[in-house]
């Protein structure tokens, strides 16, 4: 019994020292477009890619990422930390990911809507890894399919004014807007 109530007080003490899950995003954007965004994670409908975005994101891998896909209407797609690193060649980014494992869906009945924050993948559900796409519209079509991972709070009138891809699938020419800097918020 004695044991018991000691592991009982220890998970407490923990639950009262260690740090609480980040609930959010404060993305710095540049170049088109200029400001910040905040977004809100959902920790609750999809724990393992929230957990995923706020290392990166704690770990400067988001800093200077391109959006390298941004369809009008639909979504600007980022986070292709491997070859989406403004000022070197970001001709390959979208076919890149993290040095993290890929995840498992974490699918839901959240709708696709605008502000909307969902994570990018391959055919396969199973393959989500550090891209995301936030909506600027509405893409039900996507609802089931893609996972979502959170929503823009404050900043969508930043998010209307990055640059928009002309480019074969919405790819961007030129030099596209960029993630300057994205904190992790409590």
């Amino acid at each position: 019994m004695v044991v018991t109530v000691n592991k009982l007080l220890a998970a407490c003490a923990c639950l009262i020292a260690c740090p609480a899950l980040a609930t959010g995003l404060e993305v710095d954007i540049a170049g088109d477009a200029n400001g910040t965004v905040v977004i809100d994670l959902f920790e609750d409908v999809a724990p393992k890619h929230v957990e995923q975005i706020t290392a990166l994101a704690s770990e400067g891998a988001y800093d200077g990422v391109v959006f390298h896909r941004v369809i009008d209407g639909f979504m600007a797609q980022t986070g292709d930390v491997e070859f989406g690193k403004a000022g070197g060649d970001t001709s390959g980014a979208g076919r890149g990911g993290s040095n993290r494992p890929d995840l498992p869906a974490e699918f839901s009945d959240l709708n696709f809507d605008r502000g909307v924050v969902g994570m990018a993948r391959s055919q396969s559900p199973n393959s989500a890894n550090s891209q995301f796409f936030i909506m600027f519209d509405e893409g039900y079509f996507l609802n089931g399919q893609y996972t979502v991972v959170g929503k823009v709070t404050s900043g969508m009138d930043v998010v209307d004014q990055i640059k928009l891809g002309k480019g074969a699938n919405g790819s961007v020419l030129g030099t596209p807007d960029q993630m300057k800097a994205v904190r992790v918020t409590d």
